[in-house]
Formats: structure tokens, C-alpha cells, sequence
């Protein structure tokens, strides 16, 4: 269960409710919650308590899945599945495996991407690209090693549009894990301790 109040219809300012009709029709969100791609939604219902966020977000990450970016599409998804997975957000790793197959990656390859490591079905530039994103997301580094990888395969620019797609991809699964919306509401759960059996007698 979302941890924030939701914004609903009946008190949505003008832009937001049109942000709304895009996502969810004429539905109230809140008492009707559900998107086309099975979500819950209230990522976008929370977000509407400060408006401005809202469309920062939504307009960033858009901004990124535009066509005629510099890196190319199936290299942005390879990494964007790869921050949901070692961040552990289960609303990201969903969402981007439709996305992921939108453009063009093959499903061999979603399928081996949980141990890409050890799987052949990726070529050296996917595996430079996954590599980077594994340490940036789970060390806050990228070794020098990886980084002379992604070299040899992309020019800067693209390097630089990587890096910036997982971090914020990274940003936005950590606010839903923390705020227990879309997929990651269970979160807490997954950190208690599992009491030890009584001793026998």
C-alpha cells in the first residue's frame, strides 16, 4: 500500500487531469486504479502532490525514450532491466521488458539477462553496457577496466546518456521502492528477520 495520500480526480488541477485521461481515461484513479499495462498507477497519483515533480518526471524520462536519441534504444532497455534488477525495483524490470521488446531486444536475450554473466547470447558492446550499469548501480563506480570496455564501442556521448539513463532510472526505483508504489509495495518485507525455531525440550 502507497505510503503518501494520492491526489484524485475531483481535486487534480486542469494539467493533471488530462495527465490522468492519457493514463487512465475518464477513470478516477484513486478509486479506480489500473493502467494499460496492468499497473496499479498511483506512481503518477503520488507524484501529483507537487505538480511540478510530476511533469519533471514524466517529461526527463520521456525525454530519454525519445527516438533520435544518441545511445541506441536496445542499449538504453538493456540497461534500464539491468538498474531494476541489481536495484531491486520489480515495477522497472516489469515495465522494461515490454519496452525492452517494443525495440527490437530479442527474447533470448530477456530471458538471460538475470545471469547475462554467463550467458553467450549478448555481444562485447551489450556486455560492456550491462557490466557498467552492474557496478554503477551496485557500487557507485565503474571500474576503469569496464569503462576502457565501453570506450572501444561507444563514443562519449553515448556513454554520457548511458550513465545518465541509470541514474535516473536508479533514482526513480528507489523513490518507489520507498514510497511502496506500482510493483515495489512490499518492500519491507524482504528486509525482517525470520525468527529462529523455539528450542526443543
Amino acid at each position: 500500500m502507497a505510503r503518501l495520500r494520492q491526489v484524485s480526480l475531483a481535486e487534480a488541477s486542469p494539467e493533471i487531469k488530462e495527465l490522468y485521461k492519457q493514463f487512465f481515461g475518464d477513470r478516477d484513479p484513486v478509486k479506480e486504479p489500473g493502467t494499460a499495462t496492468g499497473t496499479p498507477g498511483d506512481y503518477w497519483t503520488t507524484f501529483a502532490l507537487v505538480p511540478d515533480l510530476l511533469f519533471q518526471a514524466r517529461n526527463t524520462l520521456g525525454a530519454m525514450m525519445a527516438p533520435g536519441r544518441k545511445l541506441p534504444a536496445a542499449l538504453r532497455e538493456l540497461a534500464i532491466l539491468r538498474t531494476g534488477i541489481v536495484g531491486d525495483s520489480r515495477f522497472e524490470y516489469s515495465q522494461h521488458l515490454k519496452v525492452a521488446r517494443m525495440v527490437g531486444v530479442a527474447e533470448e536475450k530477456l530471458q538471460a539477462i538475470k545471469g547475462w554473466a554467463l550467458s553467450d547470447k549478448f555481444s562485447p558492446v551489450e556486455r560492456a553496457v550491462m557490466q557498467a550499469t552492474d557496478e554503477l548501480v551496485g557500487r557507485n563506480l565503474v571500474e576503469d577496466e569496464t569503462f576502457a570496455e565501453l570506450k572501444r564501442h561507444l563514443p562519449d556521448e553515448q556513454i554520457l546518456e548511458l550513465f545518465y539513463v541509470i541514474g535516473l532510472w536508479r533514482m526513480h526505483g528507489m523513490i518507489v521502492r520507498a514510497l511502496h508504489l506500482e510493483y515495489d509495495n512490499d518492500t519491507t518485507a524482504r528486509m525482517k528477520e525470520i525468527p529462529a525455531p523455539p528450542p526443543k525440550k
